[in-house]
């Protein structure tokens, strides 16, 4: 086998396992039980989308598709701080709200409306 020929069949494989990454982020996505699992998943869905870029620049010898991939990991990078700092605020506020003792709790559930 020729190098070029064996470059050819891993770039290939290449496609296939990032396409499979892509789907099984979806499903991770559309089926993620917390907000958690729909951050990572969408997370490796963009990274999947960056190693494709960088894949098709080695397959049709385009220089200028890693120059989209550097931009895409740039915006994935900032994305995930954003989604991170929204969740940490979150977190922070549902830590902030006053919660009610168990007597107060058993008082309100004994008072006639």
């Amino acid at each position: 086998m020729s190098p070029d020929a064996f470059l050819s069949l891993c770039v290939q494989i290449g496609f296939v396992l990032i396409l499979f990454s892509l789907l099984l982020g979806f499903v991770r996505l559309a089926l993620g039980p917390s907000f958690s699992d729909r951050v990572v998943a969408l997370d490796m869905m963009s990274t999947s989308v960056v190693a494709f870029c960088a894949l098709d620049a080695i397959e049709t010898g385009t220089p200028a598709y890693l120059d989209v991939a550097v931009v895409l990991a740039l915006i994935n990078f900032l994305s995930t701080l954003a989604l991170a700092r929204f969740a940490e605020r979150r977190l922070d506020e549902q830590r902030d709200r006053p919660t009610l003792p168990a007597e107060a709790l058993s008082e309100l559930a004994e008072t006639p409306t």
